[in-house]
């Protein structure tokens, strides 16, 4: 089994198959995984850490449990500019507050956890180009003049996906016309620089009738990585792990007062002063924060959304995660969507290893199950996003949340 990518879902997707004794390759086109250093934290839904907890040898779900977020059950603050209390959705969580929950995990330490003890089932260093599929096969060719062959094709390689262009050239994810500037921000230099202590340690929105969006995500590790792998896997390299708030402020393209390429041009440095002036004239304690974080560690991106979601594949191959159903990062739904599929696909693939089913029938039930429930995550995220955001190009807006709603997932 070939899987294109190493990032959440493909990795999932690995540790299950490798742990079922299924024969399994990854083909990664970082060099390294010291490469992608730029992270920020992601919440773990109900589904997410099942399909996690379903696929993960103990020793890895361990590790994980020891890196994870500290902080439980604060739930979903809003404000205004001002930061005068808004009305919030509220997100049922039936896990409750227990010592072995997961609910946010750091991406960058969650990327080298799900690749321990898998050694040289990943490669990297190998830039897909182009696939060919023939009867006996499906091959992966690769920048480097390499090539893999499997009997089955897992395209894992995200809202970008090679595979996914090579085989549906016109089905690209629709731009929602939304820019986020993200940072990761130390949670000691922000409490020192004096955020607001209503903001502090809370999952808070601001959402300013400018129309900008502020999200503040607190990330508090229950270990430092570098100290839980010295403890549960020696050798295992992570980063030290310093607590941080995630930063994400939407702005419209209407807004940027400059074209895109421009504004994908801008370092670091340059977005968080981008930032401090969309902010400046929002409550004092909130117009520097952009300011306190690494200039390497500020990036931006533009959201999209696949509107609807469509099955896509072929007879030998398969896609998950963004690959499969693009959505925006808004309530952190993509990456849970992306281990949920990563644990159908275990499922299925030890099923037909087993002869209890056939491949065909296999990939049939998964794109009609994977189609219906990212369809549901696609729905929360952009509704999550009108609501938070507000300007949003969707040719027919999402349903709004009751304020009387419960969302989980």
């Amino acid at each position: 089994m070939v899987i294109i990518g190493g990032g959440v879902g493909g990795l999932i997707l690995a540790q299950g198959l490798h742990a079922a004794g299924l024969p399994v390759t990854v083909h990664e086109r970082d060099e390294s995984p010291r490469v992608r250093t730029q992270g920020y934290r992601l919440r773990i839904s109900p589904d997410g850490e099942r399909a996690m907890r379903e696929c993960l040898p103990p020793r890895v779900l361990e590790l994980l449990l020891a890196t994870s977020n500290e902080r439980h059950g604060h739930g979903l603050l809003a404000f205004d500019e001002q930061l005068h209390p808004q009305w919030a959705p509220e997100f049922d969580d039936p896990r409750g507050p227990g010592p072995d929950k997961i609910d946010a995990v750091d991406r960058v330490t969650l990327r080298r956890v799900l690749l321990a003890g898998l050694g040289d089932v990943v490669r990297f260093g190998r830039r897909l180009t182009r696939v060919e599929e023939d009867a006996d096969g499906v091959t992966a060719h690769f920048a480097s003049g390499e090539s893999a062959t499997g009997d089955v094709l897992v395209a894992a390689d995200g809202a970008n996906s090679v595979v996914r262009n090579q085989l549906c050239p016109a089905e690209r994810p629709r731009d929602l016309g939304v820019r986020t500037v993200f940072a990761r921000l130390p949670m000691e230099g922000v409490h020192r620089a004096g955020l607001p202590e209503g903001l502090r340690g809370a999952f808070s929105y601001v959402i300013g009738s400018d129309g900008h969006h502020l999200g503040l995500m607190p990330m508090v590790f229950r270990e430092p990585p570098s100290r839980a792998a010295a403890r549960l896997w020696p050798g295992l390299d992570l980063p030290p792990g310093e607590d941080y708030y995630m930063a994400v402020l939407n702005v419209h393209r209407d807004e940027l007062a400059m074209p895109d390429p421009e504004f994908f041009a801008l370092d670091g440095r340059a977005l968080a002063g981008f930032a401090a002036v969309r902010m400046r004239d929002w409550h004092p304690g909130l117009r520097g924060l952009f300011g306190l974080g690494d200039p390497r560690d500020t990036f931006a991106v533009s959201l999209r959304a696949d509107l609807p979601v469509r099955p896509w594949g072929t007879d030998r191959i398969v896609a998950l995660g963004d690959a499969a159903h693009t959505m925006p990062p808004s309530g952190g739904v993509g990456a849970n969507s992306a281990a949920w599929d990563a644990a159908l696909l275990t499922r299925l693939f030890r099923q037909v290893a087993d002869g209890g089913t056939t491949l065909p029938a296999a990939f049939g039930r998964y794109r009609e199950a994977v189609t219906e429930h990212a369809t549901e995550a696609v729905s929360l995220s952009l509704k999550i996003a009108q609501w938070s955001i507000r300007k949003i190009d969707i040719e027919a807006p999402a349903a709004g949340f009751e304020k009387s709603a419960n969302h989980s997932r």
